[in-house]
């Protein structure tokens, strides 16, 4: 890891630690204002991976890991109205998912990297983000999974409701990881944007 790196490292570290605070304020009835700013962690990854290669991008991705992880841990020990500010489920939940995620999203970019400028950063970034909501919802609050953390409520996210309110019948949590990867969706082709442009200043190492 070299100085050129550290942009990345920090970008990565800031973007994690604004999604832990910003996941605890709703934007809307479906979403938290940390849908927002944690799908930048795949545009950081994929800068790093297409300038300075995969090896240097799966540093900044395990560098975000353990910034998120003491985060978490904070969190556990942070007691609110409703109990701990992060449940232990959430925090294996986001632990999991950010790091199966973004190394899927290293590894997907990579064998795709000498096609299309495009391509690679948005069949990366679409699959990981894929990956990271379906892991993340169903180890936070799928009913089947209530044993990890026993002394957790999280019944009210089992609350059969339409998806996103005019859909078929589905467990609240549903609607919940549905909103949250079209975001990331959305945002995986806004950020092409920044993407090419980011690059193109940058001289690619690969």
């Amino acid at each position: 890891m070299t100085r050129a790196h550290l942009p990345g490292i920090l970008a990565m570290a800031a973007i994690v630690v604004a999604s832990n605070i910003l996941v605890q304020f709703l934007f809307g009835q479906w979403l938290t204002w940390g849908a927002f700013t944690y799908p930048l962690a795949f545009l950081v990854t994929d800068v790093m991976n297409r300038v300075y290669g995969a090896g240097p991008a799966r540093r900044v991705v395990l560098v975000g890991f353990l910034v998120g992880l003491v985060c978490s841990l904070i969190g556990t020990q942070i007691i609110g109205e409703f109990g701990p500010l992060v449940t232990v489920r959430i925090a294996l939940g986001s632990g999991l998912a950010f790091l199966t995620a973004q190394l899927l999203d290293v590894a997907i970019f990579s064998a795709l990297r000498d096609g299309r400028w495009w391509r690679a950063p948005l069949a990366s970034t679409l699959i990981g983000s894929t990956i990271d909501t379906a892991l993340f919802f169903t180890i936070a609050f799928a009913a089947s999974l209530t044993f990890i953390e026993p002394g957790n409520d999280v019944s009210w996210a089992g609350d059969i409701l339409p998806v996103l309110g005019v859909g078929p019948a589905a467990p609240l949590w549903v609607s919940l990881a549905v909103a949250d990867w079209a975001v990331k969706l959305s945002l995986a082709l806004i950020a092409l944007v920044p993407f090419r442009l980011i690059t193109a200043r940058l001289a690619p190492a690969h």
